[in-house]
């Protein structure tokens, strides 16, 4: 029987991963996304989608279907997965691997604010009105209906419905990766002055950073959440000769090696 892999995903890193696993004869690969995103991108293999129902429910899960190993390749921000992944593989007994990003750390004339979370954000804009980029998750930007006297410009996969309860928004539909060249041109077409994203880490998004930069554009960043405590990887080749070694240790304990 094929070792069965789960494969938590919901980023770039996640489906390069996939992309290299797919073709092996002597996987089982499945890929689980949580649904928060209405059209997700295409996988090169299966996938399941929806919540486990906590540690317990994803423990049950990995003992139903056998799971081999567990690669937890979820967006650093989606930290009560990573820690409920965590606690069921230390509880199945079954070997978990973070594929995790590495931050992006400041260069010079960068100008970058970090704060804790997303109602620092609203407030680290302040009162005077500005022109702000949101690159946040859609149901994140809703916090800034409490800020209404600033002028947004939202980018998100899905559509923000019903549209922020503020005067004046725009929004802008796309999906990563996205150019520095683009990004400036968006950022100066739009005259902002203020962007508030994550410290997502990777190249798929950083090309606001970079143009924010060029811009002499303020940064206010989200602060990662705490990550749990395990193994972990930036790279998918890693992630993937990491499994190797997984595999091959288990095939050993087999034969009595």
């Amino acid at each position: 029987m094929k070792p069965h892999i789960l494969l938590l995903g919901g980023t770039g890193d996640a489906r390069a991963l996939a992309t290299r696993l797919a073709p092996r004869a002597d996987l089982r690969v499945t890929l689980s996304l949580a649904g928060r995103t209405e059209n997700p991108a295409p996988q090169p293999v299966p996938v399941r989608v929806g919540g486990f129902g906590g540690p317990a429910g994803l423990e049950d899960y990995l003992k139903a279907e056998g799971i081999a190993a567990v690669i937890d390749a979820t967006h650093p921000y989606a930290a009560r997965m990573s820690f409920n992944a965590a606690l069921a593989c230390a509880a199945a007994g079954v070997p978990l691997l973070a594929l995790r990003r590495a931050p992006w750390q400041p260069q010079s004339g960068d100008r970058w604010r970090e704060v804790a979370d997303v109602p620092a954000a609203v407030a680290a804009l302040g009162d005077v009105p500005r022109r702000v980029f949101l690159a946040l998750g859609r149901n994140e930007v809703r916090a800034f209906e409490a800020a209404p006297q600033h002028a947004y410009l939202v980018r998100s996969v899905d559509p923000v419905t019903p549209p922020l309860n503020v005067p004046q928004a725009e929004y802008v539909l796309g999906r990563g990766p996205f150019g520095e060249a683009e990004d400036h041109a968006l950022l100066k077409g739009h005259g902002i002055d203020a962007i508030v994203a994550k410290n997502s880490g990777g190249s798929a998004t950083y090309g606001k950073m970079a143009a924010a930069r060029a811009l002499g554009i303020e940064v206010i960043l989200i602060a990662r959440p705490l990550a749990p405590d395990v193994t972990a990887v930036e790279r998918p080749a890693e992630a993937e000769a990491w499994l190797d070694g997984i595999l091959a240790h288990g095939a050993g304990a087999e034969r009595g090696a």
